[in-house]
């Protein structure tokens, strides 16, 4: 029986006395089927009975991404195991590279072998066309395939990306919550309407689609009132949450309204109908990025408007000038204080505090949170230089588009640019598009 840490009853070829006993690691993400635990395991037991191994324990990590260790249970383990001493087996038996981790260092896939390796537990990999026998060609031939396990991910990253754009620009919905007073629609690849997903169900079925469309009258009645509350009674944030919540109107999440709650919905632009996605980045199970502006995808009349574009227009411009009212000195006296009283700084944390200009007003004054943090003296915990070196990046990826575009005509290729997006088509054969990592 497959599982972790499982051990096998019903005996295989050769007894234990004269068989290696050997463990087999199998992972499953949502890849091909060709890398199914059941494949993968009867290729696994093909080779330990031409090898002599006999497979006493099973460790199975299934649905698991193997970018990093973290969420793969088995394979922990497993090392737990094999570093306590206590290990019942001899040797680990893989399917292949890319099972054991599609790591986006290969030193971080070579420490794990080595770990196993140190303990005196040799791994083999099945599938490959090498002997993982330490000479210089299988080392060699490892550091290829580790690598090119974590460029197959970062390619399909890519690939995965610039689908996701396409649907953003044709109005379709890219993950999370609708939101309060609109839906989730779910369609089929011809448009046909299928039904409302309720919240927590996903699609099942890969070519379906989803849709925002407006909720239930009373909630889209709400969002209504409280663009009106805001513009034309000149209500703050929290005296529209407090007068929600004394009507006992509660948030889409069942919850008391909140100044930040109810911020969100006077600045969200999926209210007039626009698709917005690539407000935050989690590539590659990376850490969560919040982007500029800049790098959002957006597309205008996607779904049906339940606030007027001029209403919306004019929330944003109160917004705004809250913040222009006051001096750079008054906006940073206002986050010094705030820090002092609690302690820390975050978005949510300036959102949710009443006469403090919002988190947006202070990355429009001072070009980031991060640089107003630092004028009022507080340090997050964590290191956000990466954004430093994205902007770098961004002002330098013009540049190398060209320098790509310029050699590929040189060549006698022919290049057309895509208008509103990063693809270049080549020869009217295949598209490209040029990304550049830290």
């Amino acid at each position: 029986m497959l599982g972790r840490g499982s051990r096998h009853e019903d005996g295989h070829e050769g007894s234990p006395d004269r068989s290696i006993p050997a463990a087999e690691y199998v992972r499953m993400s949502t890849e091909h089927q060709r890398y199914s635990t059941e494949n993968q395991a009867d290729a696994i037991r093909q080779y330990a009975a031409a090898r002599g191994f006999a497979i006493v324990r099973t460790y199975a990590d299934e649905g698991k991404s193997g970018l990093r260790l973290d969420g793969r249970d088995a394979l922990k383990q497993l090392f737990e195991d094999v570093q306590s001493g206590q290990a019942d087996f001899q040797a680990i038996l893989v399917y292949d590279i890319s099972r054991w981790g599609r790591f986006q260092d290969a030193d971080e896939s070579a420490y794990y072998e080595y770990i196993c390796k140190r303990a005196g537990i040799a791994v083999h990999y099945c599938a490959e066309h090498f002997e993982n026998d330490g000479s210089p060609i299988s080392t060699i031939v490892k550091g290829v395939k580790r690598a090119m396990a974590g460029e197959y991910s970062r390619e399909l990253s890519t690939k995965v990306f610039a689908g996701q754009c396409r649907l953003i620009e044709l109005g379709f919905r890219q993950g999370g919550p609708a939101g309060f007073g609109l839906r989730r629609m779910l369609v089929d690849q011809a448009g046909t309407i299928k039904g409302e997903l309720a919240r927590g169900e996903h699609k099942s079925i890969q070519t379906d689609r989803v849709v925002l469309v407006p909720g239930p009258d009373p909630e889209v009645s709400v969002v209504r009132d409280v663009y009106r509350s805001f513009v034309a009674e000149k209500l703050t944030e929290q005296q529209i949450a407090d007068n929600l919540n004394d009507r006992g109107i509660l948030t889409d999440l069942g919850r008391a309204w909140t100044r930040e709650a109810v911020h969100q919905i006077l600045i969200n632009e999926k209210y007039i109908g626009t698709n917005v996605w690539n407000r935050v980045s989690f590539k590659l199970k990376k850490k969560r990025v919040r982007n500029g502006s800049d790098r959002w995808i957006r597309a205008e009349g996607a779904f049906p408007a339940i606030i007027d574009r001029p209403l919306f227009d004019d929330a944003q411009a109160i917004i705004h000038a809250r913040s222009l009212r006051l001096s750079d000195q008054e906006m940073l006296e206002a986050l010094r204080e705030l820090f002092q009283n609690r302690g820390r700084l975050s978005g949510i944390v300036i959102d949710e505090t009443q006469g403090v200009p919002s988190s947006s007003a202070f990355r429009c004054r001072f070009g980031s949170l991060l640089r107003a943090y630092s004028l009022v003296g507080y340090t997050p915990r964590r290191d956000y230089r990466y954004i430093a070196i994205n902007r770098a990046l961004r002002r330098l990826h013009p540049d190398m588009v060209e320098m790509v575009v310029t050699g590929l005509e040189q060549a006698g290729g022919t290049v057309q640019r895509g208008g509103g997006n990063d693809l270049i088509e080549v020869n009217r054969e295949f598209s490209l598009s040029v990304i550049i990592v830290r």
